[in-house]
């Protein structure tokens, strides 16, 4: 009987906790997340934006189908990521898979392009398989859907150099930042506002085509005069403000607004020229680019970075079109190389630059630092192992292109190209008389809210034009180039970083340590781990089954 009640106690035990773990599963929403890279945790910015979902969303996963190892992972994360999202969500987040080359015919090529139009482009996927290899077309991107509205965004990028898995690992280590990003943009009420500074001749024609699409889904692109604002008030409404090749200089007033405008806490980001390269003079004999004054340099190392008066050549470098004669009645383009078109493909692990493919710089200019106190100089960008500095005058000649350069002449490596500036700043107008028209009591003498971006090459962010139709190009698109450059996605990461560091954009900078077998030590080894593997517990269950048979039969002996 005490036997009994004993029994009757332990299963009231088990039957009793497992009641109340399930209640509180049922009422009572935690995660432990047992993992050293919190692989199934997100950031508080992506908590905000999952807790603010106000209806159900879908996702259609485009990768399916048989898939080899590193895909399937891939592939795996993708759903993971979702569940992860949807644990967190304050609305369902369902998802399925779907591929595009599955649907009907008379829907699947208008569906195909419209994934192409967010940035979704089928890859080739070879596996190996049964002695050969094979291919086929993969989708690797998701849609996000509500009711509304759906936005698309392609999930396997990585950086030019990188091996097939570290491509793989990045787009694994970025997921909660693009997935997340696309949920943000679905479900956006308002977007925010960006300034480009007009007046200095920065744009012309559609040169500000790929930078208003390239910011588009997430920035409202304003042209912004500066002799037209009276006071620096009347920018704080900019979550930053682009100053883009400015072909004539800024007068003290229009320095004394973008001076204060940081000081208050808006964004600056210069894209300047400091040599004046004229291409239409570079046939023939050629030309020589020449220094040019922005009227920004004074400003600009008052925060601790000076634009050199040089230009750099990279032996990894892009092409430019040039007329090689007529066929016919049409003339007859050819891209050359071209050492002023800079390749860059060193990136700094930052969020606004880790695993981005290449950039390119067409004509720019050094960059050096100089002391600023409270000032945090970050180099983002930086040029090949085989780079050279030209000083003032330079020559600029077409016929420059058919000579092969002279690789020792290119002694210099990884030159920075792009810094970040960060701190506290302090005002270039400090202990200086302010210009007319304004007060001494609105003057802020320091700021450490504002960010300062600068880049030594004004066309980095203008588009190139197609050169048989002139139509302009999105950044990034090179008319003569294989691959697609990254100009576009460094431009959206820096202004997404620049408003809000904290945000999303932060999760850009997970890792995950790939772990690989030691294939040496598991091949040397391998009859050992299957013996433990298969033989040890078949003999585990017979020694246990033998020593129980062998004590029953003692003990009935005794009987």
């Amino acid at each position: 009987m005490q036997k009994m009640n004993v029994v009757v106690r332990v299963l009231l035990i088990v039957v009793g906790s497992w009641v109340l773990a399930y209640g509180l599963g049922e009422t009572v929403r935690f995660r432990w997340d047992l993992t050293e890279e919190k692989r199934f945790s997100v950031s508080a910015a992506t908590q905000d934006v999952l807790s603010g979902l106000d209806e159900p969303l879908e996702v259609e996963i485009l990768l399916t189908g048989e898939l080899p190892g590193g895909m399937r992972r891939f592939q795996k994360a993708i759903e993971e990521t979702v569940k992860t999202f949807n644990a967190f969500s304050s609305a369902p987040i369902r998802f399925f898979y779907q591929n595009p080359l599955d649907l009907p015919a008379d829907i699947q090529q208008e569906y195909i392009l419209v994934l192409a139009e967010y940035g979704i482009t089928p890859t080739n996927l070879f596996a190996s398989q049964q002695g050969g290899q094979t291919s086929r077309l993969i989708f690797p991107g998701i849609v996000v859907r509500n009711e509304d509205f759906e936005v698309g965004t392609l999930l396997l990028k990585g950086e030019r150099g990188m091996s097939p898995d570290e491509i793989l690992n990045h787009s694994i280590e970025n997921l909660e930042f693009e997935i997340g990003q696309a949920i943000k943009r679905l479900v956006a009420n308002y977007q925010r506002s960006v300034g480009l500074v007009m007046g200095h001749g920065e744009m012309v024609l559609d040169e500000g085509y790929g930078l208003v699409e390239a910011l588009n889904d997430d920035f409202e692109v304003y042209k912004v005069p500066l002799e037209q604002a009276g006071k620096v008030e009347d920018l704080l409404d900019f979550e930053a403000l682009i100053i883009a090749g400015p072909r004539e200089p800024f007068d003290e007033r229009e320095k004394f607004l973008l001076d204060q405008y940081l000081m208050y806490g808006g964004n600056l980001l210069f894209f300047i020229d400091q040599m004046a390269v004229n291409l239409e003079d570079a046939g023939g004999d050629g030309t020589v680019a020449m220094p040019f004054d922005s009227g920004l340099d004074d400003l600009l190392f008052r925060y601790g970075i000076r634009i050199n008066r040089d230009l750099i050549q990279d032996l990894n470098f892009g092409y430019h079109p040039v007329v090689a004669g007529d066929f016919g009645d049409q003339s007859q383009i050819v891209p050359l190389p071209w050492p002023f078109y800079v390749m860059a493909g060193r990136m700094a692990n930052h969020p606004i630059t880790k695993g981005l493919d290449q950039v390119q710089f067409r004509f720019v200019s050094s960059l050096d630092t100089v002391k600023a106190e409270g000032v945090q100089k970050i180099p983002l960008i930086f040029s090949s192992e085989y780079t050279r500095r030209l000083q003032p005058p330079v020559r600029v000649a077409f016929e420059d292109m058919v000579q092969e350069p002279d690789v020792e002449a290119f002694g210099q490596s990884r030159l920075p190209l792009a810094y970040l500036l960060e701190g506290s700043f302090t005002s270039y107008f400090k202990n200086r008389l302010l210009p007319d028209g304004f007060e001494q009591e609105d003057f802020r003498e320091t700021g450490d809210a504002g960010r300062v971006l600068v880049v030594g090459d004004g066309g980095f962010v203008k588009s190139m034009l197609n050169p048989i139709t002139g139509e302009p190009l999105a950044l990034g698109e090179d008319p003569f180039g294989e691959t697609a450059l990254a100009n576009r996605a460094f431009l959206q990461h820096a202004l997404q970083y620049l408003s809000e560091p904290e945000g999303i954009i932060a999760s850009r900078t997970k890792q995950y340590q790939i772990r690989p077998l030691n294939r040496i030590k598991s091949r040397s080894q391998q009859t050992f781990w299957q013996l433990i593997n298969v033989a040890f517990p078949v003999a585990l269950v017979a020694a246990v089954g033998s020593i129980r048979y062998f004590l029953r039969k003692q003990r009935y002996e005794k009987l």
